[in-house]
């Protein structure tokens, strides 16, 4: 029996934004476009049009898009996407000129999301914001409310059509949450156990594409997709990985971030982004090839203050060394590696040993007979490399639990 797969065509789109100076709009447009075709979208054409403020009706001029309208037309595009969130009146006032449907950067985010997001959590959260998005933008939509679900910005976890009752989303929304905060329990109860049990934990976290999953597969042979597309991975996933100290650390790789991320989306992952607030140490991965790294690094370093991350040691992981366009100044908390390529790993390894907070020391000791019980005490809460019995005791090479420390130091060798 053969499974037959629909390939989905690109759709031919069109993007605009209004350039009020709140913001980069070229930087930002290009952003849209690699959105747009992680999207599957086709993108045909782009208008930027200077204006003081936004129309409160249309967003970009009416009379701009009657000329929008005719562009649209002659080259037969199907989706008109804006660089900006809409109201529900917008965007059925600019459908209505332009005649191709009409979706903003948020909705556009939150399909990539839904074509992402694997577990169970991640298909929650994905749902959850966009019933909330979808909520206030009920009034103005009109007929278009009565379309069935099909192409870019109309996917959802579990959706075959947009809701058109408050009263339903409302209802929805709750359960979403009730679930979710089920599944936060289970998520914290993880935390709380890997305290308990000493297990030292590093959040990778950055901006999206910036090679974090690249990481975490070279690393520990994760086996975690790793495009070069905007969103590749969506669902948070944990491998264990030993440094050079003798230490095991937990690499937990995280949602990537963007520039303008919605705020609803922000809110559904929280407890997703959270692991960062929980860990011992953050690895912030930069793109070394990027003309915005700085930009792209304030994007991260905000969402990490907002997450109550600033006191938690942090290290500057500059990847993709090896076509670098920005210079690299290494030191104690700055490293340059190539992800793809493995190089400057070592380097790395040993600057998460140097900045994790000290919860155990490697030792050579040699405990007398009379004292195996504490030795099993150091097997128990540490970890014993090499042991060797000789007259007078046993030779050891262990990695000693900080609370054990002083008391090892009267068998050091």
């Amino acid at each position: 029996m053969y499974e037959n797969k629909l390939v989905e065509t690109p759709v031919k789109a069109v993007l605009a934004s209004v350039d009020t100076g709140e913001f980069d709009a070229e930087t930002s447009m290009n952003e849209l476009a690699e959105l747009a075709e992680t999207a599957n979208a086709e993108v045909v054409g782009r208008v930027i049009q200077k204006k003081n403020e936004y129309d409160s009706a249309t967003c970009m001029g009416s009379g701009r898009l009657e000329e929008l309208k005719n562009q649209i037309a002659e080259l037969n595009a199907e989706l008109l996407i804006f660089d900006h969130e809409l109201t529900g009146v917008q965007t059925r006032n600019i459908e209505n000129i332009v005649e191709v449907r009409v979706i903003d950067r948020t909705t556009l985010i939150l399909d990539i999301f839904a074509q992402r997001a694997r577990t169970k959590e991640g298909k929650l959260q994905v749902e959850l914001a966009q019933q909330k998005y979808r909520l206030p933008r009920l009034t103005g939509l009109g007929t278009a409310l009565s379309r069935l679900g099909g192409g870019i910005g109309t996917r959802g976890p579990g959706e075959t059509k947009l809701e058109t009752d408050k009263r339903h989303i409302r209802k929805r929304i709750s359960y979403l949450e009730d679930e979710l905060k089920e599944l936060k329990k289970h998520r914290d109860f993880s935390r709380s156990r890997r305290k308990k049990d000493s297990i030292l934990c590093a959040s990778i976290v950055g901006y999206t594409n910036v090679g974090k999953s690249t990481l975490l597969n070279a690393l520990t042979d994760a086996g975690v997709l790793a495009e070069n597309k905007l969103f590749a991975t969506l669902d948070t996933t944990s491998r264990s990985l030993e440094i050079p100290d003798g230490r095991s650390i937990m690499l937990i790789d995280t949602v990537g971030l963007i520039s303008r991320l919605p705020h609803n989306l922000v809110e559904a992952f929280k407890s997703t982004l959270e692991e960062a607030s929980a860990s011992d140490i953050i690895l912030h991965i930069q793109d070394l090839s990027s003309s915005h790294m700085d930009e792209q690094e304030k994007v991260t370093q905000n969402l990490l203050s907002e997450l109550g991350c600033d006191g938690i040691p942090k290290i500057n992981v500059m990847n993709k060394s090896d076509i670098a366009i920005n210079p690299v100044y290494e030191n104690d908390t700055t490293v340059a590696i190539s992800a793809k390529n493995k190089t400057g790993f070592e380097r790395l390894l040993e600057c998460i040993s140097k900045n994790l907070p000290e919860t155990s020391k490697r030792m050579n000791l040699l405990i007398p007979y009379a004292e195996t019980s504490f030795l099993n005490k150091i097997r128990i809460d540490g970890k014993v490399f090499s042991e060797e019995y000789a007259e007078n005791g046993i030779i050891v090479d262990a990695l000693v639990d900080i609370k054990l420390v002083s008391r090892a130091e009267n068998f050091t060798i």
